[in-house]
């Protein structure tokens, strides 16, 4: 019997990410989703076409102090996670993660959800940069083609 797509989109969560390996990263569990929620509806989004997700975005508002200790590696992404605080003024956006099934990808859809959050995030909070931490060329080039449509400064973690 062939993998569902919430099955398949787990398996490519932990081979592109491989967080299970790796302390420093955010792990993703219903706890911390809650805390996302809190932070901001618009945190988590998915693309499903009727048989289950075929693509997952994750990214969250945060502090620019926060996001100056992350690019210059004295915290961790779990750490920025951790001490983003509740309920201020956010001034920055972390692209946390975007994954799309392989035969779902080059169609735009991590775009649109991702230009989606960032807008409904804008409504409340004085958004002045994004941020990332990539693992792939096609991550780079995602976040580049956001920093030119959202017109904010793009910023990455390079080790």
């Amino acid at each position: 019997m062939s993998k569902s797509n919430f099955e398949r989109m787990l398996q490519l969560a932990d081979e592109v990410f491989a967080v299970k390996n790796d302390p420093d990263q955010l792990d993703v569990h219903e706890e911390v989703l809650d805390r996302l929620r809190r932070i901001h509806p618009a945190t988590v989004s998915e693309y499903d076409n009727g048989k289950g997700p075929v693509a997952w975005i994750l990214l969250f508002p945060t502090t620019l102090d926060l996001m100056q200790q992350f690019l210059d590696a004295t915290i961790s992404e779990k750490e920025l996670f951790d001490r983003t605080p509740l309920n201020i003024k956010y001034d920055a956006v972390y692209l946390c993660s975007a994954l799309v099934l392989e035969e779902y990808r080059r169609k735009g859809i991590a775009n649109r959800l991702t230009l989606a959050a960032i807008e409904s995030i804008r409504k409340e909070h004085p958004l002045q940069v994004l941020f990332v931490w990539t693992f792939s060329k096609e991550g780079d080039l995602g976040a580049e083609a956001l920093a030119r449509y959202t017109s904010l400064p793009l910023y990455k973690r390079l080790k």
